[in-house]
């Protein structure tokens, strides 16, 4: 990748994740995040499903499909690591609770830092991920943009009401942009592992678990949606750098950009189909 592309991919990266995550916070308050975690069939829920059904799931699909190392690694790797920053966006496209969507995403990025060291040695043996370098971009990128946008909210809410939706369209627009990108950049990359099994991994990944999630969701429609959502949108860029910082093998990154792909199309018509069923 030519330097001044990485340097696009990495701003529009940070964009999309610091516009997305202000966004986000601008949009709710501290009372209202807790509320939703009070549920605790919700939150056992949403637990179970991120980081013991999920992770069964890619394991089951790397072994069962035969997949070659690099690509199950890849795959394992997201099986890890829930709490996708795009979950907001996704929810809000598919009129889910959207105060859930983001305490979920919250509780799951927090479980992300003290899960993910701990079980990729298990999970992978060999890995030298440390806690530090999957926190790091959790705390700067995601966790502090949506702290600032909270304390925004509750400081200056008329304020807050009026950047809300042009930081929100910012996100929009940079995740799009980056999406373009990443399929450009590596078109020849992603027909090159139509035949290895890596695609069908993906969207029986992905497929699977928006199914167990919205069909554990409960009665009511916007939790189900949630709940789906959040179990199928894997934190891609915390995959990423794990990969980068532990295996520097690119065909590992090459499958994280398929499964990025695959998770972005399949939840964005998702969350279409969600948004036009009727509320019961």
């Amino acid at each position: 990748m030519a330097p001044a592309v990485q340097i696009l991919s990495q701003c529009l990266l940070v964009t999309f994740l610091v516009g997305g995550m202000l966004a986000a916070g601008l949009a709710i308050t501290p009372r209202a995040i807790l509320a939703p975690l009070r549920d605790l069939r919700l939150v056992a829920t949403a637990l179970v499903l991120n980081f013991v059904a999920a992770p069964a799931l890619s394991w089951l699909l790397a072994e069962g499909l035969a997949l070659q190392r690099p690509h199950a690694i890849g795959l394992m790797l997201l099986g890890g690591a829930p709490g996708a920053p795009f979950l907001p966006m996704l929810a809000a496209k598919a009129r889910g609770d959207a105060t859930a969507a983001v305490a979920l995403m919250a509780l799951l990025l927090l479980g992300t830092t003290l899960f993910l060291p701990l079980a990729l040695p298990w999970l992978l043996p060999g890995s030298e991920a440390d806690a530090w370098s999957i926190a790091q971009p959790l705390l700067t990128l995601i966790m502090a943009p949506m702290v600032l946008g909270i304390f925004f909210k509750s400081s200056a809410p008329n304020l807050a009401a009026q950047c809300q939706p042009i930081a929100a369209k910012l996100g929009h627009l940079s995740l799009g942009a980056l999406f373009g990108l990443l399929v450009a950049l590596n078109f020849r990359g992603l027909l090159s592992v139509l035949g290895s099994g890596a695609l069908g991994a993906a969207a029986l990944f992905v497929g699977g678990l928006f199914a167990i999630g919205y069909g554990l969701g409960g009665p009511r429609r916007e939790i189900k949606a949630v709940l789906g959502l959040s179990c199928a949108a894997r934190n891609v860029a915390v995959a990423q750098g794990v990969a980068a910082n532990s295996y520097r093998d690119p065909e590992i990154t090459l499958m994280i950009v398929v499964c990025t792909v695959v998770i972005l199309v399949l939840l964005s018509l998702a969350a279409r189909w969600l948004r036009g069923r009727p509320h019961p």
